[in-house]
């Protein structure tokens, strides 16, 4: 356990040792910002006209149903730009300066070396998470939203970014080239995305397949305070999975050196 710690210690520093926590960081905290803004604009307009209208005004409307909920569906759409960004380098960097030599032949296991690196850069995306909880503590200094289903929704996120991560460390340890790690990851970030779409093309038996598979649906009842345990097997088993794939490459990587 250790030695996962310490490798994770160690890429979360290299992160913040590099322009990439920064820029990630900054992006991520941008649009959020703006997200933010523009669905609170619209929720105090709706209130406004409730109100004109005397239909009960801000307490006739839910803030977690018609503002939290749609900002962090949003925040989906960011982690599909924003993600491979913090796996692109996990690997390939290690590959393209050479040090992936020194690293699978340390005295670490190969299990100690994915964990470490995952957990490192799920570390990035717990940081990112924590900056747009600035915003949330907003509305609870001015308002009554309720914490539960806010609660889910970023148990929500951090299962479906840890699938995005651990996707991502899987196509990092195939290239050492970052860009295409980083546009190889988004493609399929959007195919796990858009695949319920092709499904429903496709007949009821396929469409039922898609949409189980669909890595966005199953978001939908964390974001309505709803934690069911098909999601969270879901979603582990889909992580579990990734750093298996991982694992393999790696290991692969191992016998060719």
């Amino acid at each position: 356990m250790s030695n996962i710690l310490a490798i994770a210690q160690k890429e979360l520093k290299s992160y913040f040792a590099s322009p990439i926590a920064y820029i990630v960081i900054g992006l991520f905290a941008l649009l959020y910002g703006w997200f933010f803004v523009v669905m609170l604009s619209f929720f105090v307009r709706q209130s406004l006209q409730m109100t004109q209208f005397g239909t009960g005004g801000p307490q006739a409307m839910n803030i977690n149903q018609q503002m939290i909920r749609p900002l962090l569906s949003n925040v989906e759409v960011l982690l599909l730009f924003v993600l491979p960004a913090l796996t692109m380098r996990t690997y390939s960097e290690e590959k393209r300066s050479g040090t992936i030599e020194l690293l699978l032949t340390s005295p670490v296991t190969d299990f100690e070396i994915i964990v470490g690196k995952f957990l490192g850069a799920l570390g990035l995306y717990a940081v990112m998470l924590a900056v747009s909880l600035i915003h949330i503590a907003l509305l609870f200094a001015y308002g009554r939203p309720e914490w539960k289903p806010i609660l889910t929704s970023y148990l929500g996120l951090v299962l479906l970014g840890g699938c995005f991560l651990s996707v991502g460390l899987f196509i990092s340890s195939l290239t050492k080239n970052q860009i295409v790690a980083y546009m190889t990851t988004f493609a399929v970030f959007l195919m796990l995305w858009v695949i319920n779409w092709i499904g429903s093309f496709s007949g009821p038996t396929v469409d039922k397949l898609t949409s189980y598979l669909s890595i966005v649906d199953h978001f939908d009842d964390f974001s309505k305070g709803v934690i069911d345990t098909t999601h969270l097997v879901y979603y582990l088993s889909f992580i579990t999975f990734g750093l298996f794939l991982t694992a393999k490459s790696v290991d692969s990587e191992r016998w060719r050196g």
